[in-house]
């Protein structure tokens, strides 16, 4: 009826290794959680760094489009308002489709990455 010592190192073993096994199941979900993270960031870096360099050829091609059309419509104000009804047709397709094009990827994206287990992939 009474535990014997046998039984009673086993219990002890069994503690002192379910210890260790809770620490490596910390640091395993620290590690996991960092290069979650880190894939995240250098995600969004490159983004933004896309967007800007997007930015910046849309910008000099649109004024350069401006210059080209001058000609064809007779004054720079009229073709740099020509322009401007681009730029307000894009940024109206922009939010138009903004699910489609921003919020359903950012999701699939992110739900990948923090939903899928990371063994699985490797």
């Amino acid at each position: 009826m009474f535990a014997n010592d046998e039984s009673i190192e086993n219990i002890q073993q069994l503690f002192v290794e379910f210890k260790k096994y809770l620490e490596l199941q910390k640091e395993y979900t620290k590690l996991e959680l960092t290069e979650k993270l880190t894939i995240l960031l250098s995600t969004l870096i490159l983004v933004f760094m896309l967007i800007i360099l997007g930015m910046v050829a849309l910008f000099y091609g649109l004024f350069a489009l401006a210059y080209v059309l001058e000609p064809y419509v007779g004054s720079l104000t009229a073709s740099f308002g020509i322009i401007t009804s681009i730029n307000i047709f894009l940024i109206l397709i922009v939010i138009l489709f903004r699910k489609k094009l921003i919020i359903a990827p950012l999701v699939n994206f992110l739900a990948n990455l923090f939903l899928n287990d990371s063994n699985k992939r490797g």
